[in-house]
């Protein structure tokens, strides 16, 4: 395998399970060493021992990714353990179905708190370190919910339209000064956090088939990849991407 992330330091979020353990084991299967951070910290323990046991670098840290002196001590043990940063995986993320006339106002601020803040406030902690690199990464994790509308996921929907529009304008503001930022919008991905998942009562399912869920499911590993790919000099004429990760439901 090739080392992509040679001398490199990737911090990611999520990375407990899911997305964000298949993208901190591939970062470093590929060179780098990886700040892995997330709010459950047995599962993020469990990320972290499996990079180590590969022979790997690897750092555990707590983090709430919506509160900004969590993410930014985060961040900053990252920097300190491994001496710099060059990417960023923001892939935290959380969702759920609902009635958009039912849903609580808790749930809305929490939906749009980790998926669209979250991924705010771990970027503007990243930036003065990635901006000291010559070149530098942000790849975010939005969703099909973000280019297109899904019935019974507005605050999802929202959050997630919300990161596309943030990696735009990130990528505009910082292209001068070696950042590239792009994010990829999977449709169904088999996690964890899927399979808790289920559609309000009384859901019409003729909505529902619009997703493109229940035709294919894809796998944390195929959207890891693209992550790493989209961090990579590989990519390097890449930016304010947002790439659909969805076997072609949107190009419908």
């Amino acid at each position: 395998m090739s080392a992509r992330f040679s001398d490199q330091t990737v911090f990611v979020t999520g990375a407990g399970s899911g997305i964000g353990r298949a993208a901190a084991q591939l970062a470093s299967a590929e060179g780098a060493a990886v700040v892995c951070a997330d709010v459950d910290e047995a599962s993020l323990k469990e990320t972290v021992a499996s990079i180590e046991a590969s022979g790997a670098r690897a750092l555990g840290v707590p983090c709430n990714v919506m509160e900004p002196a969590s993410v930014t001590a985060a961040v900053t043990q990252g920097v300190e353990a491994f001496g710099g940063l060059h990417a960023v995986f923001n892939v935290a993320g959380i969702g759920g179905f609902a009635h958009t006339e039912e849903v609580k106002f808790e749930d809305w601020q929490r939906i749009l708190g980790v998926n669209l803040t979250g991924t705010f406030l771990v970027s503007q902690a990243a930036l003065p370190h990635l901006l000291a690199q010559r070149r530098s990464a942000i790849v975010n994790v939005a969703s099909v919910g973000g280019l297109n509308g899904q019935a019974y996921s507005a605050a999802y929907c929202a959050s997630k339209w919300g990161v596309v529009g943030l990696t735009k304008a990130l990528a505009v503001e910082y292209v001068k000064r070696g950042l590239r930022v792009n994010c990829v919008c999977p449709a169904g991905v088999k996690t964890p956090l899927m399979g808790k998942f289920s559609f309000p009562e009384g859901a019409d399912m003729e909505l529902v088939a619009r997703f493109g869920l229940v035709l294919k499911f894809t796998h944390p590993e195929e959207v890891a990849e693209a992550l790493a790919y989209l961090a990579s000099s590989a990519a390097r004429s890449i930016n304010g991407v947002a790439l659909p990760l969805d076997f072609g439901n949107s190009a419908t």
